[in-house]
């Protein structure tokens, strides 16, 4: 599945076409759609209340979080349709299917009626949940019947068009947006640090935005590059994308940049005392912290960086198993939530110092940090095993893809024709 559905604005528009007591229901509701409750009734009248819970817990987990809302968002639309048109969702019949995807491909967007308002991909997924719904209550899947299957043929063939991909950041597009960062000390101050690890351990690291908002800091550990003896940041990762039971305890390295501008281990020290300073004084402790930033009273010039502070870095005690968010809220009086930002934060994030660099934020997505690492190491040359390695990547057409749009002349034979 291709990495830029995590930031597609589909998903928006899906929402708002589900009437608003339907959609109030969903957000209300905790139960999974893929977990027949009829089913768990029978287990609750042969076995206990206890057994029935853990198995049902189970079941739920077996699609990760982001599937299990857009399937959601997409049987309840599916089901409001079938409301309206007097038909059944469950069973559903083949052909009342293949109607309502029609009906899906032929909606525009209300805002720009010029362009349609569902991609194929999110019409593939529509009928993927309707057919998981389906397969969870022991029923048939309609969507394996021909005309299911070849109205989506169809969508498919009268939409070829580019996928709107997001441009990636660059090395010296993240460096503009470094720039942007709000000011050091209180109340800004926090943001400006949190803000510098978030940009750059999703470059470096070549990290999802789902990645991001699921480390804590117990997932970061301070180590040393056995050739340089320089500080790096080894970052692990629990679920992925491509590895959603945590099987392979995938991580990544961050190693000393060059600079201490754009150094994850500089980034991350600065922001860990920040927290740190939270933690023990709370929002007073935090703001006296902030006042005392050297940075804010800091008189040279814009182009002479401040030190590096890794050299000496050891780490910090907030790893404490505790599982503290790593990327917590920040309100604009400068105050930590106890709760991880979201996955769309992170692509807010993105787009609103994009915007403050003077380019287009429409552009950039939460997924411009991933895909500008890997154009960004192919630019320098990197080949293409030591980029999906890094990227955690399985396919090597998708890093191929990064690798064309940074040299489009890379093994290509236009450059032997002697023009």
């Amino acid at each position: 599945m291709d990495d830029n559905l995590e930031d597609s604005p589909d998903s928006g528009d899906v929402a708002e076409i589900v009437p608003a007591e339907v959609r109030t229901r969903l957000e209300r509701g905790t139960h999974s759609v893929l977990v027949d409750t009829r089913a768990l009734e029978e287990v609750r009248r042969r076995f206990d209340d206890e057994q029935a819970s853990a198995l049902g817990r189970y079941l739920a987990s077996a699609q990760s979080h982001n599937t299990l809302r857009a399937y959601r968002t997409d049987w309840c639309a599916f089901t409001a349709w079938c409301l309206a048109e007097g038909r059944h969702s469950l069973p559903a019949d083949p052909v009342d299917v293949a109607v309502y995807l029609a009906a899906a491909a032929d909606t525009v967007g209300h805002d720009d009626p010029a362009h349609w308002a569902l991609s194929p991909s999110t019409l593939e997924r529509k009928a993927a949940a309707i057919a998981a719904v389906h397969g969870a209550h022991g029923l048939a899947s309609p969507t394996r019947s021909d005309v299911v299957r070849m109205t989506l043929r169809g969508i498919r063939r009268q939409r070829r068009a580019r996928p709107n991909r997001k441009r990636p950041v660059l090395l010296h597009t993240l460096e503009a947006l470094l720039a942007e960062r709000p000011a050091p000390g209180h109340p800004t101050g926090a943001a400006r640090r949190r803000d510098a690890l978030l940009l750059l351990a999703g470059f470096a690291g070549a990290l999802r935005r789902s990645e991001l908002v699921a480390l804590s800091f117990d997932d970061i550990a301070v180590d040393t590059d056995a050739k340089t003896g320089d500080p790096l940041l080894v970052v692990r990762l629990s679920a992925t994308k491509t590895d959603q039971e945590a099987r392979h305890a995938q991580q990544v390295a961050l190693p000393r940049g060059r600079r201490s501008t754009t150094c994850p281990v500089c980034a991350f020290a600065e922001w860990a005392d920040a927290v740190q300073a939270h933690r023990d004084g709370g929002a007073p402790g935090l703001r006296a912290f902030l006042d005392a930033d050297p940075q804010a009273r800091d008189d040279r010039a814009p182009s002479d960086p401040p030190a590096h502070r890794c050299h000496t870095y050891t780490g910090t005690d907030l790893a404490d198993g505790t599982a503290r968010p790593l990327f917590p809220p920040i309100d604009r009086h400068g105050r930590l939530a106890p709760r991880a930002i979201t996955g769309r934060a992170v692509a807010d994030l993105v787009k609103r110092y994009a915007e403050r660099a003077g380019l287009d934020p429409r552009a950039f997505s939460g997924h411009s940090l991933r895909s500008g690492f890997a154009t960004q190491a192919a630019l320098g040359g990197a080949a293409d095993r030591e980029i999906m390695r890094q990227g955690r990547w399985t396919n090597p057409r998708t890093v191929h893809g990064y690798i064309r749009t940074a040299n489009p002349l890379e093994d290509n034979a236009v450059t032997r024709l002697g023009l």
